[in-house]
């Protein structure tokens, strides 16, 4: 394991492309790549962050139409390592068996696609490559939602056995990040449903390049500072109650079934439908405590912000 300090570099392509394997050389493809690349960073969050942002450089080192983007990137996951889930966990509190599958859902996918601009050969590992291949042939806002949002939403869907032995606020909280990402590219993408009359102020409020939606996607003020969450689910509400429980209760609640059923096309992942019911997540969560997607009784701002954002 690499400590933060001293995280070696990430392999440049050009410099890497070949390896010896029971005593034959032979070329790297892309996939190997990107598994080594994740594989050598596993217990290190550093690492994590590092290798996430040496991608944005692009294969040979200099990318500037892609390097605009490396902030929403960083601030989602950093608020993750930040919190301590992508610790090792085989440290003390160790870190979250759920979210390091994520988050290696997310590398890997990243990695491959940038590997195989580079040049390396071979089939994709996923259906979650595409879109971040299409990313990078055009470094648009909307095409990196749909590249980021694709290898979250596959990586929820592939690791529910581990969701589901999750805490309860942690389990909350884990719908409470999918919902924020997907409105996210949706104030990029849909901005009318997203804002109602606020659209012509959406997109830019959900552009990936801008500070703003920087701050959405880290999640800081929404989820608990530390990981596991140190109270129960309803001592845990009350203290997050703030401006962001404000927008998920006024804004993002109203339209959440049209939200997953969007999302669902515009990335082309039906089974996201799964994860919602009537409107209420449902993601290693119970339909019977649905109650908890409601403010009761409904607060001021919670009422005027709805009433504000209403759908024309």
């Amino acid at each position: 394991m690499t400590s933060g300090g001293d995280t070696a570099p990430v392999p440049h392509l050009l410099q890497a492309n070949q390896w010896h394997v029971a005593g034959i050389t032979r070329e790297v493809t892309a996939a190997e790549w990107a598994a080594a690349q994740v594989e050598r960073v596993r217990d290190d969050p550093a690492g994590r962050l590092a290798l996430t942002s040496h991608a944005y450089n692009g294969p040979f080192g200099k990318a500037p139409r892609h390097l605009p983007f490396r902030r929403a990137a960083l601030s989602f996951m950093r608020w993750q390592a930040e919190r301590g889930v992508l610790r090792p966990l085989d440290e003390n509190p160790p870190g979250s068996p759920w979210w390091r599958a994520v988050n290696d859902r997310l590398l890997l996918d990243g990695c491959e696609a940038l590997a195989r601009s580079g040049g390396l050969p071979g089939p994709a590992s996923s259906p979650t490559i595409a879109p971040w291949l299409a990313f990078i042939a055009a470094p648009t806002g909307g095409n990196w939602y749909r590249a980021h949002n694709a290898s979250i939403v596959r990586a929820y869907l592939e690791n529910r056995d581990l969701a589901d032995q999750e805490s309860l606020p942690e389990r909350f909280f884990l719908n409470v990040a999918l919902l924020r990402v997907l409105y996210a590219h949706a104030l990029n993408a849909a901005p009318r449903m997203a804002l109602g009359w606020f659209a012509p102020a959406a997109r830019v409020l959900g552009d990936p390049r801008m500070g703003m939606a920087g701050a959405f996607l880290s999640l800081g003020r929404v989820l608990p500072a530390h990981y596991p969450a140190r109270l129960d689910l309803e001592a845990t509400l009350k203290i997050e109650h703030g401006l962001g429980r404000i927008l998920d209760y006024g804004v993002i609640a109203p339209r959440l079934q049209a939200l997953y059923d969007w999302s669902a096309r515009e990335l082309d992942i039906p089974d996201l439908r799964s994860l919602i019911r009537d409107g209420s997540p449902i993601y290693a969560w119970s339909y019977a405590d649905r109650n908890v997607w409601r403010q009761a009784p409904e607060s001021l701002p919670v009422r005027l912000l709805r009433i504000a954002t209403s759908p024309r």
